[in-house]
């Protein structure tokens, strides 16, 4: 298990692992009947992240209703320019697409057709004249109007777990410093922390350590291993005044411990249950459910396990869900690199075009980042079992949505691949550009368990080009 893979996260990281009825928060029942009575009008709003209902904005800026009350039109003015504002916030989003193990660039974006380091990957057209990708990705070829990819990413970090840590949090792994996720970030940032849904959902089989960190276990993501199943757990196995009674007795129960030594451990498990209570009782439960999409769409996707995650992804960004991130894996290949890039770009390549594809329909786009990356690339050279390596020197990165200009390669590699010629951009220069995309304050210094004042991106500048 990993470090969220504890006691203190199970309720936010997957209601099928941590609610049962016996372990809930009294507070949480109370919260749950509020989302119950306010949930027709919420749904809307959050879904379309265009309007805001009355009760919700005076919730969420408590003081706004006095200060119209008080100061006529100058208040008045103020409160719409609040309310202006959380509605911006809100309609921002980030999916991303994490490609576990390290895909290798020269069979996805960066192909060297010319090379013998190409192993005999072909290079073909795209729908941007000039730009070439690898053949293995056809269908994002067409959307390459929409793409902006980075072939000249660097890192040197070649280990799994440290590199999935730092393209996840933009920091290495130190042992004094829980470091959030850009999912959680995000969640912290952009997310209602009242809302019934929440606020980070990782889907899929990823491996990881990364999760809410310094910010708190609220800011966990929510774990679905698979998208095609409504999460467990998530409808009454008995009476709502039962359920409601049991809520009442751990409340007594979490005080009792409390009041032994306990305080931050139940104070982090209520905030867990009373998401977890809210979720249970929603009707906007019903965005997890693939079912409710018509036979077409699901078929534009792909009925694969991937292509269900970027389908659910794209309800749930449409449900008021600002961060989801979707992970397919696994692209270790230090043997049977082709056959298996192969294989994999097939389950990835179709449903991460109709993605994009389905967000620009919708008008989502462009308020929604997509990130694809994985924690490294793959050596130049191919090993004697037919595989490559390990190799965090330069990879590629793509970006789509979320004021990201598409139609362009930036940066460059040399001709066999082994280093980057033009425009290098590191792991800090990448988490700038997605908070300028996504509005999050890159400078904004979080505090430690240990009052260490930790910027949400260290260093690194903003990839002008890419904006």
């Amino acid at each position: 298990m990993n470090t969220y893979s504890n006691t203190k996260t199970y309720a936010m990281t997957s209601v099928a692992n941590a609610w049962t009825p016996s372990v809930m928060s009294a507070e949480s029942s109370k919260a749950s009947a509020s989302s119950s009575s306010t949930a027709s009008s919420s749904s809307t709003a959050a879904a379309t992240g265009q309007q805001v209902a009355r009760r919700e904005f005076l919730r969420a800026f408590p003081a706004a209703g006095l200060a119209w009350g008080l100061g006529g039109l100058g208040g008045w003015t103020g409160m719409m320019a609040a309310q202006a504002a959380e509605l911006r916030r809100r309609g921002k989003a980030c999916i991303l697409l994490w490609m576990q193990g390290g895909p290798s660039q020269f069979e996805t974006w960066s192909p060297k057709p010319e090379h013998e380091n190409g192993g005999g990957t072909k290079a073909i057209a795209t729908s941007v004249p000039g730009i070439q990708l690898s053949e293995n990705l056809p269908r994002l070829a067409t959307a390459m109007r929409e793409l902006c990819v980075i072939r000249s990413v660097a890192s040197k970090e070649g280990s799994h777990p440290r590199a999935t840590f730092l393209l996840h949090t933009g920091y290495l792994p130190v042992p004094t410093v829980k470091h959030p996720t850009l999912g959680a970030l995000v969640a912290k940032e952009l997310g209602d922390p009242n809302d019934d849904l929440p606020g980070f959902v990782r889907i899929g089989r990823n491996r990881g350590s990364d999760g809410g960190g310094l910010l708190g276990v609220e800011y966990d993501p929510f774990l679905m291993t698979d998208p095609a199943r409504l999460p467990d757990n998530t409808a009454l196995t008995t009476t709502e005044s039962r359920y409601e009674r049991r809520l009442r007795l751990l409340g007594k129960m979490d005080d009792q411990f409390a009041q032994q030594g306990a305080r931050q451990e139940v104070a982090d498990h209520r905030k867990l249950y009373e998401k977890a209570a809210r979720l249970v009782t929603s009707p906007r439960m019903e965005a997890f459910d693939l079912n409710r999409e018509p036979a077409a769409v699901r078929d534009a996707y792909g009925r694969g396990e991937f292509a269900n995650g970027c389908l659910l992804a794209r309800r749930l960004v449409e449900a008021g869900v600002p961060c989801v991130e979707v992970g397919l894996g696994n692209w270790d290949t230090h043997d049977g690199n082709f056959d298996r890039s192969r294989q994999l770009c097939e389950q990835m390549d179709g449903p991460a075009a109709q993605l994009i594809a389905d967000l620009k329909q919708r008008g989502l786009l462009d308020s929604t980042l997509v990130i694809w990356m994985g924690e490294f690339g793959r050596t130049p050279r191919v090993n004697p079992r037919g595989g490559r390596d390990h190799f965090p020197r330069a990879f590629s990165v793509a970006l789509a949505g979320g004021g990201i200009r598409g139609g362009q390669v930036i940066g460059a590699t040399d001709p066999s691949g082994s280093d980057v010629a033009d425009r290098p951009v590191g792991v800090s220069d990448l988490f700038r550009t997605f908070c300028h995309s996504l509005g999050l304050p890159a400078d904004k210094e979080n505090m430690s368990g240990i009052g260490r004042p930790i910027r949400v991106v260290d260093g690194g500048e903003t990839i002008r080009e890419a904006l």
